[in-house]
């Protein structure tokens, strides 16, 4: 049996319904029922951890998950864009928005590179047991994506060409010494 991960993307907020940048916002109430709907549906894991917002403790909760936070699990820090809004962000500095987009070292908003949330990333999945273990991470796209990258060897600014809806899942698992994809866009399967 290999090392299992399962990366949970945190259920909607106002922020995802509204194109913002996220900031510590909680998760909609229709998001905590449709978690509350999915929460039979996944195994229970030997460890489960998350990021440490506010939207991440809030997905736990409804999925009935007994959590730890997670650092490296964090969103990407986007400094001083938190909570703006995308177009206003596009109107106001535009060729700081595209460099966000197409350059991987950028930090445009004063906040963490594409290319720093990556080396976090990869750090948290070296840092994982190698011995047969089952983890839930319930994080953020950005997280989830930039898992995704590192295990399939992609270049960073690919890192926007991938999705990750709203209680979305991942799975990763480490098996012959390396990390490989074994499903990632599902949405959490509904218990009946």
């Amino acid at each position: 049996m290999a090392t299992r991960l399962l990366l949970i993307a945190h259920a909607a907020t106002e922020a995802t319904k509204a194109a913002r940048f996220p900031d510590d916002e909680p998760v909609t109430e229709t998001a905590v029922a449709t978690a509350r709907q999915a929460a039979g549906g996944i195994r229970r894991p030997g460890t489960v951890l998350c990021g440490p917002e506010r939207r991440c403790l809030d997905t736990c909760a409804a999925l009935d998950l007994a959590a730890t936070a997670e650092p490296a699990l964090a969103d990407l820090d986007l400094g001083a864009w938190r909570g703006a809004e995308m177009p206003q962000i596009q109107s106001i500095d535009p060729e700081g928005f595209h460099a966000w987009l197409t350059d991987p070292d950028a930090a445009p908003h004063g906040g963490e590179s594409i290319t720093a949330l990556l080396a976090r990333v990869e750090a948290f999945l070296d840092a994982l047991p190698r011995e047969p273990s089952r983890v839930v991470a319930v994080t953020h796209p950005a997280v989830i994506r930039a898992a995704v990258l590192r295990v399939l060897e992609a270049p960073a600014r690919a890192l926007w060409n991938l999705d990750a809806a709203p209680l979305s899942q991942t799975h990763l698992s480490w098996n012959a010494g390396k990390w490989r994809l074994r499903e990632t866009g599902h949405v959490l399967a509904f218990a009946d």
